[in-house]
């Protein structure tokens, strides 16, 4: 597939506004930069969409206007023109539009100030925005197992959604149901258990596919971080050095592992 003026545009977008999946981009098969970016791109206008604004009404209607565009690429009738959607109509099949679809409905969440009702609605939370992300990724570069999409996603939004507390509580969101220290560590080692699930289920993932688990690569340095020193994600230390980094997706790339 060549990169025309809408798959670099979606290619930008993602390098400002989410240079870790770029990164991850950059790290897979040039073939699968093309399936990836559109996605991501998406991902992106939606997990932003929430936020632009402080009316809840606009917020919800800029989410339907993406569950509106993802219904017209799953039941494959005329797509709208658009810099995003036209590239994603292209990578999409029906279910990765639907599970893309659960994503956006997860993403209300997002408009509103309440907390998370529970840990099983984190946990649904963290599986139908990245988990859900995985498995259309997965599906558009040749298939992706449900369980491990759901398992390495969830892995690799808890590591990213614990980072982001200090910033969630700026803005005065409840993130965590329980954040004392033992309750946080204890979350972590829930992530490095479905982690390692996945990792189980590699044998699964069609080679090609495994291009959309690259994303994950933090997830378990971070996740052993939290678990070991959970004080780090209240004080926004959750981090990982440059080199670590580097050397971490190096070492995805190649082996096909996260």
């Amino acid at each position: 597939m060549d990169f025309d003026d809408d798959l670099t545009a979606c290619a930008r977008l993602v390098e400002r506004g989410d240079p870790d999946r770029f990164a991850a981009a950059m790290a897979a098969p040039v073939t699968a930069r093309a399936v990836l970016f559109p996605i991501y791109a998406f991902n992106l206008e939606v997990a932003r969409a929430p936020w632009v604004t402080k009316e809840t009404m606009i917020a919800e209607m800029r989410l339907q206007w993406w569950r509106d565009a993802l219904d017209e690429i799953r039941t494959g009738g005329q797509v709208r023109r658009h810099e995003v959607v036209t590239p994603l109509a292209r990578v999409l099949d029906a279910e990765g539009a639907e599970a893309l679809d659960r994503l956006v409905g997860a993403r209300r969440w997002d408009v509103y100030s309440d907390g998370f009702e529970d840990e099983a609605h984190l946990t649904r939370y963290l599986e139908e925005t990245s988990g859900g992300l995985m498995l259309a990724a997965g599906r558009a570069l040749g298939g992706m197992p449900a369980e491990v999409a759901r398992d390495a996603g969830y892995a690799a939004g808890l590591a990213q959604f614990l980072r982001a507390v200090p910033e969630l509580e700026s803005h005065g969101r409840v993130p965590l149901v329980d954040g004392r220290p033992e309750a946080v560590a204890a979350l972590a080692r829930e992530g490095l258990a479905r982690l390692a699930r996945a990792r189980k289920g590699l044998g699964t993932v069609p080679r090609p596919a495994r291009a959309a688990l690259l994303a994950g690569w933090q997830a378990g340095p971070l996740l052993r971080q939290a678990a070991a020193e959970p004080g780090r994600v209240a004080a926004g230390a959750l981090e990982l050095s440059e080199f670590r980094r580097r050397a971490g997706l190096m070492l995805a790339a190649a082996t096909g592992r996260i």
